[in-house]
């Protein structure tokens, strides 16, 4: 009998090289995406999960972000939603997910990373 691996992510865990201090907000993102970046970027670098070979899909994830709320804020102004926006921005929607459990910014890939930083405390205090 084999064991299959399959969608089972590893769990994330602090890098050795891990980003001690947030780099700027890239200047090509929209406004949408640097709110975005800002307001990710503390929790990254408190984690310890991202590094610079990293920035290139954080980047991506906030790019997607802020593509989706533009394409919100677009089809709120009109009064018939437009059926090909609609799609891009899901489009858009499901590329951030995927970014977003990546980098743990998501419930269940923050909860992998708490297993792992859950399960050193345990030994911690087994030491006592």
């Amino acid at each position: 009998m084999s064991v299959h691996s399959r969608g089972v992510k590893p769990p994330l865990s602090p890098d050795a090289e891990a980003l001690t201090k947030a780099p700027p907000v890239p200047k090509f993102l929209s406004a949408h995406a640097k709110a975005e970046w800002k307001r990710i970027m503390p929790q990254l670098i408190a984690r310890r999960v991202i590094t610079k070979a990293d920035m290139a899909g954080i980047e991506a994830y906030c790019v997607a972000v802020g593509a989706s709320r533009l394409i919100a804020d677009t089809m709120s102004a009109g009064v018939l939603p437009d059926l090909k926006l609609g799609g891009l921005q899901i489009r858009y929607m499901q590329t951030a997910r995927q970014f977003a459990a990546e980098y743990g910014l998501t419930p269940t890939s923050r909860a992998r990373i708490g297993a792992v930083q859950s399960d050193d405390d345990d030994e911690d205090l087994t030491k006592i």
